[in-house]
């Protein structure tokens, strides 16, 4: 139970000042609370003896008040304190785990998914701060409160007493034990039905749109309500086990009072003390009440913490498979490109994709084309160019220098990147565009927007650059989206363009002009681009077709047309498709 205190010895070390304060402040204030009682019984027994005058009850009553005093300054100081500490905790952790995040790879977010990573950084981060804030509290406040009035028992009383009343007392040590390892194993299994429920809940609201389409929002409240269920379950298990100290607690109690009135009615009578004594025993079991009940919000507080801690620190021992070297190269990365992968697969197992003997070279300047059909490993081949993944046979250049040997900083300061999902922020579109450089002037947002010939259909929305796009650009089209996303990597003046199908949403006419101004103002660099659509790899120097993971076909347009497999295939379909397009046009403006 009290394993969560060495697991977070490094805080306690590092704010170990303030917690001295907070617990010298609690110390202080259970002595004092422990004075009372025993002022109290004195003004008892001299009122007994009829020696108490009005000068005494003053200077006692003066007394307490002073104790009063001290003790309000004292508990607004161990509050600020303790409490304070609780939130710095939770910032450190809440930090570090976003900073995390940011540091992995590929393979940790198909390991994780999103709604459990938010859990960890949400429910379990709030039960550390509990265990920083109230579990250092109630610990020092029972512990403190318990041995100071057992001691005013023992001595200020009557030692005898005081031995034959605790009796009961191990029997709460042997509860707590056994029902704190019991909640421990109980509360990780609620934390991951509140996990999964979160997966459900992110899932759900950001593929709403699907399920609408889909008619399947009966199925889908049906599963939600399975998994409410579920944590209804495992939480009553949890509240179950920790409603069981109270009734213990009061057992112990109870037997301590029923002790307490036989003995010290009997000790009264034999005169081995007095009733002021007696009354002032009772007050300080009455102390002993708080205590003794918080050992159950301490027990649950310990081992929600533990758990929690131990789901966090999984999550920090994740280590990322591409991992910088200690003496990469700072960049500028550029040069001409060799690609030689002689084999590579996911090392999750995810997906079908598994490349082997893909081999070009792209020189400054160039543009590359990269066609087939989906799955076959198009994207994959960007995803190691960009060096996601390191484990792969063979080698990738960029001027003749290993991309492993670069920082990965530089390599993504090298690369502007427009994959097939478009993912903008809930923010502007000026903010969209100016992403990687939030201090880019007007004028250089609006001429990549022109680039991206998405100028004009900003210009036509009420706000313009200060359109709001909404969760994932959900309030633009899909070719709004896309045109966007390419300008905003034209935005980082990338030495590397790569467009994985960045034009599926945007018509021919459209898709010709951004490949013409792509063409003229990166005449010096390099672009790769793959599509479904062969009209956007037509005027690159080189085409390579994918199958299945390998290079099935390659060379220039002119070349790949005259011969036979899929790239002539697809391109005659394509171009009989456009053909009917334009027909069908026609008759419908003769119609009209």
């Amino acid at each position: 139970m009290f394993s969560i205190f060495k697991k977070l010895s490094w805080f306690f070390k590092l704010r170990w000042k303030s917690y001295l304060f907070g617990v010298t402040a609690l110390i202080t204030c259970a002595i004092l609370t422990a004075a009372t009682p025993k002022i109290v019984g004195n003004v008892i027994d001299q009122m007994a003896s009829g020696q108490l005058t009005m000068s005494t009850l003053l200077m006692q009553v003066g007394i307490i008040l002073v104790f009063g005093l001290i003790m309000y300054v004292l508990r607004f100081g161990w509050r600020s304190a303790i409490f304070g500490n609780s939130t710095i905790l939770e910032s450190i952790m809440r930090n570090r785990l976003f900073h995390h995040f940011t540091q992995m790879d590929n393979t940790f977010f198909h390991k994780y998914r999103t709604g459990d990573l938010m859990a960890h950084a949400t429910n379990d981060l709030a039960a550390l701060r509990f265990v920083a804030g109230g579990g250092i509290l109630t610990l020092t406040d029972s512990i403190s409160i318990s041995a100071i009035t057992i001691f005013s028992m023992l001595v200020l009383i009557d030692w005898k007493l005081t031995v034959l009343t605790i009796i009961p007392f191990p029997l709460l040590i042997i509860s707590s034990r056994y029902l704190g390892q019991r909640m421990n194993r109980s509360y990780k299994k609620s934390l991951e039905a509140f996990s999964r429920l979160n997966d459900r809940v992110q899932e759900t609201v950001s593929g709403m749109k699907v399920v609408k389409a889909f008619g399947e929002e009966k199925e889908f409240n049906q599963d939600f309500q399975d998994d409410v269920q579920g944590i209804i379950r495992a939480n009553k298990k949890v509240y179950t086990l920790e409603s069981g100290y109270n009734p213990i607690n009061q057992i112990i109690i109870g037997l301590t009072y029923v002790l307490t009135l036989f003995v010290g009615t009997f000790f009264v009578q034999s005169g081995r003390i007095s009733i002021g004594d007696l009354v002032a025993y009772f007050s300080y079991l009455g102390n002993m009440t708080w205590p003794l009940l918080a050992v159950g919000n301490l027990v649950n507080t310990l081992e929600r913490g533990s758990a929690s801690w131990d789901r966090v620190a999984a999550l920090l021992e994740e280590t990322s498979a591409v991992v910088e070297k200690e003496d990469a190269l700072s960049g500028p990365v550029s040069g001409d490109i060799h690609f030689a992968i002689e084999d590579f697969a996911y090392p999750d197992g995810d997906g079908d994709d598994h490349i082997q003997n893909v081999h070009f070279d792209l020189p400054v300047g160039e543009t590359l084309g990269v066609v087939g059909k989906t799955g076959s490993g198009k994207t994959t081949l960007f995803k190691l160019m960009l060096r996601q993944y390191d484990n792969y046979q063979g080698q990738i250049t960029y001027g003749g220098v290993d991309l492993r040997n670069y920082q990965l900083q530089a390599l993504s300061q090298a690369f502007g990147y427009v994959p097939q999902d478009n993912f903008l922020f809930s923010t502007t579109i000026r903010d969209n565009i100016r992403f990687s450089n939030p201090e880019l002037p007007q004028s250089e947002v609006e001429k990549y927007a022109k680039l991206a010939d998405i100028h004009d259909d900003i210009m036509s929305f009420p706000e313009g650059y200060d359109t709001e796009v909404g969760e994932r650009g959900v309030s633009l089209s899909g070719g709004q989206k896309q045109r966007i996303s390419i300008a905003r990597a034209l935005a980082v003046e990338p030495e590397y363009l790569i467009l994985d199908d960045a034009l599926s949403a945007v018509d021919a006419q459209t898709e010709e002009r951004i490949l013409a101004n792509l063409k003229t103002y990166r005449n010096e660099q390099t672009t790769i681009i793959a599509a479904h659509r062969l009209s956007s790899v037509m005027h690159a120097k080189e085409i390579i077709v994918m199958d299945n993971g390998q290079v099935s076909q390659r060379g220039t347009h002119s070349q790949l047309v005259n011969q036979s497999g899929w790239y002539r295939e697809t391109y005659n379909k394509q171009q009989l498709q456009a053909k009917l397009g334009e027909e069908e046009i026609s008759d419908e403006n003769n119609n009209n």
